[in-house]
């Protein structure tokens, strides 16, 4: 009889122990998940209204993004993915995607998870299995480069260019002597990109770099989430530099070859 109670006594303790660890767990997570949420940028009113189909580009959302594609006639080629910034929702950028699908363009948006591409690195696959056919370049702003430069160091077959806006090649997407072409753009305000390793990184850039630098612009107005904590103010409006980035995207765009290979 002793024994019997012994062993159930245990049996509780054993249980407690494992409700009290799951439960503080638990409270871990929730306590992380409230933090992450309270350091995420979020997408501007400016953002929010063209986030939305019209006339002339429908927006969808994918499972893994979303897409945005012009309305009539035929789409040219290439097709742009884009990986956002490091805790920033990707909605954030709709202005940019609305923007060069107005000029003719697929874009795509990827949504990472915890909005943080390391954790997100192949996510152009799924917008690559929907056009076999088609070119891409791929890109993204500050992380987000760093893990679409990845990406495109991994896919050389149907990544034709990758562009960075205030982000680098690092060491883990090396493009240098790949048959690829790369659009860098800055911003001379932007108080985020660390000049030291973006200087180091060209390295890994291949021979064929377009390098652009905003006079005025910052690291946040890549985005629409408004000023980020550290960042210098920008001198131009976001509208200007959003104008200023899309028109050397066009530039850039229509100078490769996307047949060369």
């Amino acid at each position: 009889m002793g024994m019997k109670q012994t062993h159930k006594s245990r049996s509780k303790r054993g249980l407690k122990i494992v409700i009290w660890t799951l439960s503080i767990i638990a409270m871990v997570i929730i306590a992380a998940s409230v933090i992450l949420d309270s350091l995420t940028y979020k997408p501007l009113d400016e953002a929010k209204a063209v986030f939305r189909s019209d006339p002339e580009v429908v927006v969808e959302h994918l499972k893994d993004g979303y897409r945005f594609e012009p309305v009539g006639g035929e789409v040219i080629q290439p097709d742009i993915i884009f990986y956002p910034g490091g805790l920033v929702e990707p909605e954030s950028y709709a202005p940019f995607a609305k923007r060069m699908a107005e000029k003719g363009h697929r874009v795509y948006i990827a949504s990472m998870p915890l909005n943080l591409a390391v954790f997100g690195q192949n996510k152009a696959d799924s917008f690559i299995s929907e056009h076999q056919g088609s070119r891409y370049v791929i890109g993204g702003h500050s992380l987000g480069g760093v893990f679409a430069a990845r990406y495109a160091s991994e896919h050389t077959d149907i990544i034709d260019g990758v562009y960075f806006m205030a982000s680098y090649a690092d060491d883990g997407g090396k493009l240098n002597g790949l048959n690829m072409s790369a659009l860098q753009i800055t911003g001379t305000k932007d108080g985020i990109l660390d000049r030291t390793e973006w200087e180091a990184a060209r390295k890994n850039l291949p021979d064929d770099t377009t390098y652009v630098d905003i006079a005025g612009g910052n690291h946040g107005q890549f985005g629409s989430y408004g000023f980020q904590k550290g960042d210098n103010e920008a001198s131009l409006t976001p509208a200007e530099q959003l104008i200023e980035v899309t028109e050397a995207m066009d530039l850039w765009i229509q100078g490769i070859d996307l047949f060369q290979r």
